[in-house]
């Protein structure tokens, strides 16, 4: 089965969302996503969209706070950029529909939070549950509109470029490596189905899977870092994972995120005799750089052998705790906590990728009509370390960006035929009888990645899991070709391939800076470290 289409989005959330709404006044927009269209790390998304709207604030001083917390790595002009942009796309988000907390003493303005490493309050919020309000919106714009139709259940396999059509025969020419759609397994048949587009944009979100504690949602596998890499995508900054400081910790609560709004709300961290501890730590103390947090709670749990810490915010009136959280409120009390009379038990857990495809300031790759915007993509924003919700705004900013670019590439190159792609061949594939492989494989990944490329790392710790995701690709090449693939092959394939691009990048940096904190290189070296690493086939 073939489709052909104008634009082809991979994922669903806010940036493929926000661009595909854009696109789609003038073009076809073909929308897959792994899952059902509401799963995904933007409905997961509690805190909000850092920008500028208070008249104390200014966009200096949101870029200094971006700056500060990249820590030399951050590309200021693309932070500048994405900053100065923030604004507009916000109230556009306003016009389609989303609804954001407003003042209780005037109802005109926006009820701005404040979170880790921001010097003013500038986080837009829907009380504890913003990226369910903007996905809703999105989402709701997006079914009204005739030009996009969505695919569910609908999972990538790899893209289709240039240089395979020339390894197949189908075209001669050798000029630049170009994109022309992807191959993508329909789930609920069971069938490979070819998407030809005259851009294509991925936008796949996170990999917070590849790692044993994650806040991530079961769909964050790395997918689009892992395909676009295979067809020659450049891959920048992997060392640097950002491990959220307090994810709740229960036996029954998979992935539950506690908000950094929660500390921007007064919210202090104790352990477990009751005593703060990040004073010791960072200036700042609750309010540091996620990157210092997360790791000044690993050493804590390190010296004191205890499980977790603990999150108090039961020292504020009850009533503005349940108004400002009511979600975390709700899920806590689920599970017997009551965050208006006791604290919550909190571990850190991966959360957010701040490295990924490699864009120009458009969100364009390496590759000819082939887009990456959202976590997936690495633009320069967030260097070293992510500050507290510049995620979703990057991800609106970028949307309009690359939405704006290729929309210009398409008119100016009018409706470009497309080529005639070859359709998936199953060769001698047959069933698998023998899905513990799968299931081995990827919780060995996710433990070793855990243990070994963790908040602390060392040299000898990441050559240990460079030699175990070695043997482990092998087997995963050879089941690959054997059997017919499923969604869980699939995910595993590119979950072993994000591993081993985020052990390759952390072995590279002779540093530690941000978020990559290896115990044999302590020190910031300027000299050295003021680059990205970036990787590629």
């Amino acid at each position: 089965m073939e489709i052909q289409t104008d634009y082809l989005v991979i994922g669903s959330g806010i940036a493929g969302l926000s661009l595909a709404l854009d696109v789609a006044v003038s073009n076809t927009v073909a929308i897959v996503t792994k899952k059902d269209m509401m799963e995904g790390s933007t409905n997961y998304a509690q805190g909000g969209i850092a920008s500028v709207f208070d008249p104390d604030d200014s966009v200096e001083l949101h870029l200094k706070d971006t700056l500060e917390s990249g820590n030399g790595l951050c590309h200021e002009d693309i932070a500048r950029l994405v900053v100065e942009n923030g604004p507009s796309r916000i109230r556009e988000l306003i016009s389609m529909g989303a609804h954001f907390s407003h003042r209780k003493d005037n109802r005109e303005l926006l009820d701005l939070g404040r979170e880790g490493g921001h010097c003013r309050r500038r986080i837009v919020h829907t009380k504890d549950m913003t990226g369910h309000e903007v996905e809703r919106t999105l989402l709701m714009r997006a079914q009204e509109n005739r030009n996009i139709q969505i695919y569910e259940n609908y999972m990538a396999i790899d893209l289709i470029t240039r240089s395979k059509m020339i390894k197949r025969g189908i075209i001669t020419s050798e000029t630049r490596e170009t994109c022309w759609g992807a191959y993508v397994l329909d789930a609920n048949n069971n069938k490979v189905v070819t998407f030809l587009a005259g851009i294509t944009v991925l936008a796949t979100g996170g990999a917070g899977k590849v790692y044993r504690y994650t806040s991530n949602p079961d769909i964050a596998c790395g997918d689009g870092v892992a395909i676009g890499y295979r067809a020659g995508v450049k891959v920048a900054n992997m060392e640097f994972v950002q491990f959220h400081p307090t994810c709740l910790y229960h036996p029954l609560a998979k992935n539950f995120l506690i908000s950094e709004a929660v500390r921007g709300e007064g919210g202090i961290l104790v352990d477990k005799r009751g005593k703060r501890f990040m004073e010791k730590y960072h200036p700042l103390k609750d309010l540091a750089f996620r990157d210092i947090v997360a790791r000044s709670i690993d050493m804590e749990l390190k010296k004191t052998g205890d499980e977790c810490v603990y999150l108090d915010v039961s020292h504020k009136p009850d009533h503005f705790i349940k108004n400002r959280f009511p979600h975390i409120y709700e899920i806590c009390l689920k599970y017997q906590i009551d965050i208006t009379k006791e604290p919550m038990p909190v571990v850190p857990a991966a959360h957010y990728m701040c490295g990924g495809l490699l864009t120009d300031n458009k969100g364009l790759t390496n590759i000819d009509n082939l887009y990456a915007v959202g976590e997936v993509a690495c633009t320069g924003l967030h260097g070293s370390n992510r500050l507290a919700s510049n995620s979703l705004l990057e991800a609106l900013v970028f949307a309009k960006f690359a939405a704006e670019s290729s929309s210009r590439e398409l008119k100016t190159r009018g409706r470009t035929v497309l080529p005639r792609a070859p359709q998936w061949d199953l060769g001698s594939a047959t069933d698998s009888e023998e899905l513990v492989v799968i299931t081995h494989n990827w919780d060995e990944i996710r433990s070793f990645m855990w243990n070994y490329v963790g908040i602390v790392r060392t040299n000898k710790r990441l050559a240990r899991a460079k030699s175990r995701i070695v043997n482990i690709q092998n087997e995963i090449k050879e089941y690959y070709w054997d059997f017919i693939i499923t969604s869980d092959l699939l995910e595993l394939r590119n979950l072993a391939q994000v591993a081993e691009l985020i052990i390759t990048c952390a072995s590279l940096r002779k540093e530690s800076r941000g978020l990559h904190y290896n115990l044999d290189y302590p020190s910031k070296d300027d000299k050295y470290g003021r680059r990205d690493t970036v990787v590629w086939i």
